[in-house]
């Protein structure tokens, strides 16, 4: 698997997340019957930050995989690693925000968007450095 098809599954995926909280948001707002803002509904509110803190984290994300696939020397395993990290990251996080509380799924969530963008922060600093990956 080539670097920038290995981007592209980890890109292809993560915008599939946000189709699915896009359309939990517009599901409910016609569920709620709420057409602006979230009219203070607790479940609403929740399916809404989903969508909003995947929109985010994503982008960042997918931003700094691709540019870390243009890299030559990257890695198969630091792609993968910061790609599956912040899907799963942000699979977790969506689906325990859905609970209203602090859970596993949002703290779990979390570290492993974390995670993904300590990789890809720190890969693309030593890349920019002109080291070799």
């Amino acid at each position: 698997m080539l670097r920038l098809e290995v981007a592209a599954l980890y890109a292809g995926a993560n915008i599939l997340i946000l189709l699915v909280l896009a359309y939990l948001v517009a599901s409910g707002r016609r569920r709620h019957k709420i057409v602006l803002g979230d009219a203070g509904n607790q479940a609403f509110q929740r399916i809404v930050r989903a969508h909003a803190n995947a929109a985010e984290y994503i982008p960042a994300g997918l931003v700094g995989i691709v540019l870390l696939a243009l890299f030559e020397g990257s890695p198969l395993w630091l792609l993968h690693a910061s790609g599956f990290s912040l899907t799963a990251g942000r699979v977790a996080h969506g689906v325990g925000l859905n609970t209203g509380v602090l859970n596993a799924g949002r703290v779990v969530g979390i570290m492993l968007t974390w995670l993904s963008y300590l990789l890809i922060g720190g890969g693309l600093t030593y890349a920019g450095l002109g080291q070799q990956l």
